[in-house]
């Protein structure tokens, strides 16, 4: 305990020199009761507040963050995109950085924001209780610069946290999954803030309300922080100006609906230049795969403070969304091509990591089919895979911490595969020999600093399928994209090497390819994976361990002293 106060007393010392702030929080992961859709669960809550609370940081600042676990899962936290230089044992998902923090226990979460500012979230990393354990991470300008870099400046923000709400414990339906293995029970509503609005039952009565002045210009941070669904957002009536993703500033353009895998976030300015009215705010599903999903529509209200008072029910009163259909992918693919960074950008050039991951579902075959656990296609078990590699989560031990401590034997190989070991027609009608892929807890080796090319094909077993895959502890540019199967000689010349956007989360296009370029310049181990939460747990994932470089600055630094132990 005398290292934690000496290390809080040093942090709070040199941010006062520089002008930042350190923060301290205490999150208690408890057990509350919530009403939704005319029932109460008790669900899992940090705070008792659903969602959590906001976490609200200037550039530069520093955060203490205190998890208690009261509740009865093992649980930690994930501050999602988030750099965390140097510093993976502050990242959070389990068995990966860190083992989980007990029923009963505690660990504090100690991180600097270094060179990032706009909207990030935090979240759960352990199973499915991300489903109610979530915020937001807003970072600032710092006060030397305090402006942001938009055409217009805002007079007033807000922060929409788009979920997915089960008339169940999330956990329940993760288990029964696991255990027949077939895919889970679709959500039964998608919030907003917590509350799914006026198109479900027993809702309309907290259905949210957005104040905003005629003439106004707000700025709109959307999160979606649902746990297995790619989401459409619109405003009845108004214009979007996409102004930032993940927290990496963009070449301002403007569009009536933009769309979030799980993961990311959109900054958007909004100008309430119509009539004074009710309008709503508004997200549903995009589906882009061949599969079940929730299709009702979550709402709030944006009200202009000088529209006519509404006397009868709300949804009588107020503007209706138009959203894409369902399955609308041309939509989402011409959102997604208009992310550009603001203006020229360093992207690593000489490629010395050339990597190619296929991303997709697979099926593991039964000895006896059709038994009760095995409830998938054709009496199988549902997986997924990266080169045909099923990610198993060790249980031992962390990879960091069995990576630092020099004993991996048991806990990982270093030996993923750069390439897929068989080619195929990866988007094409493929072999059913291909469908079950190997299990492994497999993690590939990166010299420090090394500079890194990933491309992210889907492929068509099972279905095609936008998988919004997230990779922590570092932001990279994606530099290319395309339908079908890449092709290097004639994909690579299109490349944007100029002014490509910056992201944490990116979305493989269904049935096609991204290319991402990063630095490996963070040392430690940091996971990869689809940030639908149903796919990471069928094995839609691998490490990436980064190794150290030369002195203590380009070395992973010392673990905590409170570290969870397995």
């Amino acid at each position: 305990m005398e290292q934690i106060w000496l290390f809080c007393v040093l942090l709070a010392f040199v941010a006062s020199l520089v002008n930042a702030e350190v923060h301290f929080h205490e999150f208690i992961i408890q057990e509350t009761p919530v009403k939704r859709l005319c029932r109460v669960h008790n669900s899992i809550t940090v705070n008792g507040q659903f969602p959590g609370p906001p976490l609200e940081v200037r550039n530069g600042d520093s955060l203490v963050i205190t998890a208690i676990n009261k509740a009865r899962y093992n649980i930690s936290l994930h501050w999602h995109g988030i750099r965390q230089m140097r510093n993976p044992w502050a990242d959070g998902p389990e068995y990966i950085t860190q083992c989980p923090i007990k029923p009963g226990g505690s660990y504090s979460y100690r991180f600097n924001i270094e060179e990032q500012e706009g909207t990030l979230w935090w979240h759960a990393h352990s199973r499915w209780l991300r489903a109610t354990v979530y915020g937001a991470l807003i970072i600032r300008p710092p006060l030397s610069s305090p402006h942001y870099p938009f055409p217009v400046l805002p007079k007033r923000e807000f922060t929409l946290l788009l979920g997915e709400w089960w008339d169940r414990n999330p956990m329940d339906v993760l288990n029964l999954a696991q255990f027949t293995g077939a895919a889970p029970n679709v959500s039964d509503a998608f919030t907003i803030n917590g509350q799914p609005g006026d198109f479900y039952r027993c809702s309309s009565q907290e259905t949210l309300r957005f104040l905003v002045g005629s003439g106004e210009t707000v700025l709109l941070r959307v999160i979606n922080s649902a746990l297995n669904q790619e989401l459409f957002f619109g405003v009845a009536n108004h214009k979007l100006t996409v102004v930032a993703a993940d927290a990496s500033y963009t070449k301002p353009f403007t569009t009536n609906v933009i769309m979030l895998g799980p993961g990311q976030t959109t900054d958007v300015l909004l100008t309430a230049d119509q009539p004074p009215a009710h309008y709503y705010m508004a997200a549903h599903a995009y589906n882009s795969a061949n599969a079940p999903f929730d299709n009702t529509t979550t709402t709030a209200i944006l009200q202009y403070k000088d529209a006519p008072c509404v006397t009868s029910k709300s949804q009588a009163g107020a503007i209706p969304a138009q959203l894409p259909g369902f399955n609308d992918t041309a939509t989402a693919a011409a959102f997604t091509a208009q992310m550009k960074s603001p203006s020229k950008v360093e992207v690593p050039l000489e490629i010395e990591e050339d990597l190619f991951f296929t991303v997709g579902l697979g099926l593991f075959n039964c000895p006896t089919p059709n038994t009760q656990r095995c409830q998938g296609p054709n009496g199988t078990r549902f997986t997924a895979s990266i080169n045909n590699v099923s990610f198993v989560f060790p249980k031992r031990n962390s990879i960091m911490q069995a990576y630092y401590q020099g004993t991996p034997a048991g806990v990982f190989t270093t030996d993923f595969p750069p390439v897929p070991p068989t080619t195929f027609d990866y988007t094409g009608n493929v072999s059913r020999g291909l469908w079950q892929p190997t299990r492994g807890t497999k993690a590939y080796k990166l010299k420090y600093k090394s500079k890194v090319q990933v491309i992210l094909q889907d492929t068509s077993i099972v279905t095609t399928e936008n998988h919004p895959m997230h990779l922590h502890g570092y932001e990279f540019y994606v530099v290319g994209t395309g339908i079908g199967n890449f092709n290097a000689n004639k994909d690579t010349p299109s490349f944007n090497l100029i002014d490509p956007p910056r992201r944490n989360t990116i979305g493989t296009p269904p049935g096609g390819w991204i290319a991402i370029r990063f630095v490996a310049d963070n040392p430690g181990v940091w996971l990869m994976h689809c940030h639908l939460d149903s796919h990471i747990l069928w094995g839609l994932a691998m490490v990436f361990l980064v190794e150290n470089g030369e002195g203590h600055l380009q070395s992973v630094q010392s673990p905590p002293l409170d570290l969870p132990q397995c």
